[in-house]
């Protein structure tokens, strides 16, 4: 992929500010500069951001509508209704559903789950789920990770007599669903200080309401953290503020005690004694919770995330690798049939968008698709494809800052529905209008991107000399972790760095290099690894000078050894 390259130096203030805080907080300028970079410009913050605190989690009160939600619950316990626990079909809201349901279980047995099918509810709150509420004689649904725009079906409920809280994280309309409660910091009219918690994030916030409304210790909420690490890490949601602080204790709980389900899951994931990290969640755990969801109804994920039964959790994580490796067939199939049609289009090269129709894809993959043209192509991307019905439905993802949603909602009068945030949303329209769309979206979105947005760009926290470089920073940088969007992995550059002579092409298809590296102002030899970089091999060797963007790492198979994982490298002029 060709990169460009984003720096902005420090300027004379934030040198010496950075040169303050690194001696109060006895670590390197290198780092105290990432820190600046990523707006932590006090030591009191930077510490916080070191050693998050569940202690530093907001009141949960101060979301609108948290008593009335409270009050709710209380009154269904007390009443003994009959309590249904609705949530999404994606990773985020099968651990939001699990997370609810484990925590009340253990006081309440007058309670159910309901994870809608993709094919047969379709998105969010449906009026067979409410059917299915009403058949079974619930009286209160708590809806997670979806509802906030299910005007309709919550107002059918009421008509049946049942009263609905929305936990949701997507953006919301000026009109909200006739709920008793609507938990969401979106809302125009919110007074919650953290806007960007995912819909697991919200339950979590729910039920700590909860706990302190009946006297229950924080202790008790813990043990659901792994959830809340896993909902965060796979919804992509910004890893600061609040989400770190969940995130951190979630790592720290899925590491140490993780759940039954999630044990089970983690080694069919291959990750039995291994120290999970958000990457971890992202690339292993989370796509087999989204397999069931993709492949079957999800129902099967929750299940397995509530087991308490060691066998029957086992049982249940082969069930769910078998459906992700079944989704990695469709995924490969579909993606490359999507990337062929996409380099076929007339006038490809002029478009600022892709928006891809085929009734035959399946619906629970094209958002994987979607996303997967997004990396390629480098351009917010819609995928759709058919329904039972005969509507198009599809998932579209987008460029980091650009606003997809916003995209998607200039076409509204083209749309029976829509839902989502910033980087991802979903939508259903008339086959009809597709065309319409392709046009319209295309001009809102050639209109609104901004050129840095066009193309896969590396922002470098700090440009630095190897001398700057060793062992304490290596172990240090491990303290920025848990990384995620607006808390990425350091990225350093280092100019004008030559081969000590000894570089290599290595890999099954001599594919990598591995480096030795020395720069112009120091006699420090670097090891460093360029993944899938050989290209550069032949200029590397002239012994020419050149410019490398990287990652410091601990190199795991020579212990306390520092080394370079390449991101991208540019000959000099």
């Amino acid at each position: 992929m060709n990169y460009e390259w984003s720096y902005n130096p420090p300027t004379e203030a934030q040198l010496k500010l950075a040169g303050e805080m690194a001696e109060e907080l006895r670590i390197s300028p290198v780092l105290t500069r990432v820190l600046i970079s990523r707006g932590i410009d006090n030591v009191q913050d930077a510490r916080k951001f070191f050693r998050p605190q569940l202690t530093d989690l907001h009141d949960p009160f101060l979301f609108q509508d948290m008593q009335k939600a409270v009050n709710r619950l209380n009154e269904a316990l007390g009443r003994k209704e009959r309590i249904l626990v609705y949530g999404d079909y994606d990773v985020d809201g099968c651990t939001a559903v699990a997370l609810v349901y484990r925590f009340l279980q253990q006081f309440y047995s007058n309670i159910d789950y309901y994870i809608p099918d993709r094919n047969e509810d379709g998105y969010g709150v449906s009026r067979k789920g409410v059917d299915y509420a009403c058949e079974t004689g619930v009286g209160l649904i708590i809806v997670l990770d979806c509802g906030i725009k299910a005007i309709d079906e919550v107002a059918y409920a009421k008509e049946k007599g049942i009263d609905f809280i929305i936990c949701d994280h997507h953006v919301p309309d000026e009109e909200l669903p006739p709920a008793v409660a609507v938990l969401n910091a979106k809302r125009l009219d919110n007074t919650y200080p953290y806007e960007h918690l995912c819909g697991c994030g919200v339950g979590f916030k729910l039920i700590q309401a909860f706990a302190i409304s009946n006297g229950i210790e924080f202790s008790q909420l813990i043990p659901l953290l792994d959830l809340c690490a896993i909902s965060i890490a796979a919804d992509l949601v910004p890893i600061m503020g609040e989400n770190r602080i969940l995130a951190y204790h979630g790592l720290r709980q899925l590491n140490s005690a993780p759940s039954i389900g999630v044990k089970a899951l983690m080694e069919v994931c291959g990750l039995k004694d291994k120290e999970i990290s958000l990457g971890d969640i992202i690339f292993k755990i989370g796509p087999r919770i989204n397999a069931s969801g993709r492949m079957q109804t999800g129902n099967e994920a929750v299940a397995l995330l509530i087991e308490k039964d060691r066998q029957a959790a086992k049982e249940q994580a082969e069930l769910i690798n078998e459906y992700n490796e079944q989704r990695k067939d469709l995924d490969k199939t579909m993606t490359e049939e999507a990337n062929r049609i996409v380099k076929t289009l007339e006038h490809r090269h002029e478009h600022k968008s892709i928006v891809l129709y085929n009734e035959e894809w399946h619906r629970g993959i094209i958002g994987i698709v979607a996303s997967r043209l997004t990396e390629v192509f480098y351009k917010p991307s819609v995928v759709l494809t058919c329904n039972d019905d005969g509507m198009a439905t599809g998932s579209a993802r987008s460029v980091p800052g650009f606003d997809v949603y916003k995209a998607i909602e200039s076409c509204a009068d083209l749309l029976v529905n829509f839902g989502g945030h910033t980087y991802a949303a979903g939508l259903s329209m008339p086959a009809q209008n597709i065309p319409a769309f392709r046009h319209r979206f295309e001009e809102y979105v050639k209109e609104h991107i901004q050129p840095e947005q066009t193309s896969a760009i590396l922002n470098i926290d700090a440009v630095v000399d190897f001398h700057d470089i060793n062992r304490r920073v290596a172990s240090d940088l491990k303290r920025f972790a848990p990384y995620g969007p607006d808390n990425p992995k350091p990225l350093f550059c280092t100019p004008q760095v030559y081969d000590y002579g000894t570089s290599k092409v290595v890999g099954r298809d001599q594919e990598h290099i591995k480096l030795e590296l020395v720069d112009s102002k120091s006699s420090t030899v670097m090891n460093g690894i360029a993944f899938g970089q050989s290209s550069q091999a032949r200029y590397i060797k002239t012994k020419r000078a050149f410019d490398i963007v990287y990652h410091i790492e601990e190199n795991t198979h020579k212990h306390g050894e520092v080394q370079l994982q390449i991101e991208d490298i540019k000959p000099r002029e």
